[in-house]
C-alpha cells in the first residue's frame, strides 16, 4: 500500500480546506543583508542538500538523483505548491560529503507551476553523477545557512531539506550547525536513508533515524522522514518534498534534542571514524 502518497493527499486536501498545519512561519530578524520587505516574498525558500559521501553506493546516487527530479515534477508536489498563499517557492540544489565538499548543482529557481518545475528537474539530472569523501553534516548545514542571503525571494518559511546515509564524521559537531540554523528561523528536516544493513559497513550506525531525529532536524514543525527500503527510494522523496512545501508534517509527533536527551549519541560518527583510525 502507497501510504505515504495517501497520507500526503489526505493532509494536501486538508491544507486546502483551510485546516491548521503544524508548521509555522518564522521571522528571521537580523539575518537579512537587505530589507525583506523589498524583497517579492514566496511561500518557501527550500535548499535541498544532497548526500553523496563515499558510503552511497552508484546505484543509490542515481535513484537520489531521479528520485528529485522527479519528484519536483509530481503531481502532489505541484498540488502543494498551489496549495500556498503566494502560490510560488524558490528551491536551490545542492550535493555534499565533506566538510569542505560542497557543490551547488541548481541555484535559486523559482517553481509557480508545470513549466517552471520541469526546467528544475532538467537541470537536477543534467548535471553527472558523483561521489565524495566523508560525511559532514555539519558542514552541509553551514553551507545551506547563507545561501537564504542569495536568494531573490523571501519566504515566509526557511527550509533545509538534507539527505543521507550515516551519521555526521567529520568538521563541526552537528548539534552546533542545527543551532546555528535555529537561531536564524531556519527549520532543518531530514531523510534518513536506510536501505542498507549496519553490517555493510564499519562507519553505519543503528537508529540513524533516531539520530536525525535528536541531533539533525529542528525548528518549526520540523520533521523526518526515513527510506528503509529501495524501491520506495523515490516514493519518500517526493513525498517528503510535498508536504515541506505544503508546511506540513506527520500525524506522529517528532521531539528534538533542542527539548530532551538524544536517544543515539550526537557525536557517535566522529567516535567511529576516531576508532576506525587506530586500526
Amino acid at each position: 500500500m502507497r501510504k505515504y502518497v495517501w497520507l500526503l493527499r489526505a493532509l494536501i486536501a486538508g491544507a486546502l480546506a483551510g485546516a491548521n498545519v503544524a508548521s509555522t512561519a518564522v521571522g528571521n530578524i537580523g539575518y537579512q543583508l537587505v530589507d525583506k520587505d523589498t524583497l517579492p516574498s514566496v511561500d518557501a525558500e527550500l535548499v535541498i542538500a544532497v548526500d553523496v559521501s563515499y558510503s552511497m553506493d552508484e546505484d543509490e546516487l542515481r535513484v537520489q538523483r531521479e528520485g528529485y527530479a522527479q519528484a519536483v515534477v509530481s503531481k502532489e508536489f505541484l498540488q502543494a505548491v498551489k496549495a500556498g498563499p503566494k502560490k510560488r517557492i524558490s528551491v536551490t540544489y545542492f550535493e555534499w560529503s565533506a566538510s569542505d565538499d560542497q557543490k551547488i548543482i541548481v541555484p535559486w529557481r523559482l517553481v509557480d507551476g508545470p513549466e517552471s518545475a520541469d526546467a528544475l528537474a532538467a537541470e537536477i539530472m543534467q548535471t553527472p553523477v558523483r561521489r565524495g569523501s566523508r560525511t559532514s553534516i555539519s558542514g552541509a548545514i553551514h553551507f545551506a545557512i547563507p545561501l537564504f542571503d542569495q536568494d531573490r525571494y523571501y519566504g515566509l518559511r526557511r527550509v533545509i531539506d538534507i539527505s543521507g546515509d550515516g551519521a555526521n564524521n567529520e568538521g563541526s559537531p552537528v548539534t552546533k550547525a542545527r543551532n546555528a540554523a535555529l537561531e536564524k528561523g531556519i527549520t532543518i528536516n531530514g531523510l534518513p536513508i536506510m536501505v542498507k544493513g549496519p553490517t555493510v559497513s564499519m562507519m553505519d550506525i543503528d537508529n540513524l533515524d533516531l539520530y536525525y531525529e535528536d541531533c539533525v532536524i529542528g525548528g518549526p514543525g520540523s520533521f523526518m522522514l526515513a527510506i528503509k527500503e529501495r524501491e520506495k527510494f523515490k516514493e519518500a522523496i517526493r513525498t517528503k518534498l510535498a508536504m515541506e512545501v505544503a508546511g506540513l508534517t506527520p500525524a506522529y509527533r517528532v521531539v528534538s534534542a533542542a527539548e530532551t536527551e538524544p536517544r543515539v549519541p550526537c557525536g557517535i560518527g566522529e567516535d567511529i571514524w576516531e576508532r576506525r583510525s587506530r586500526w
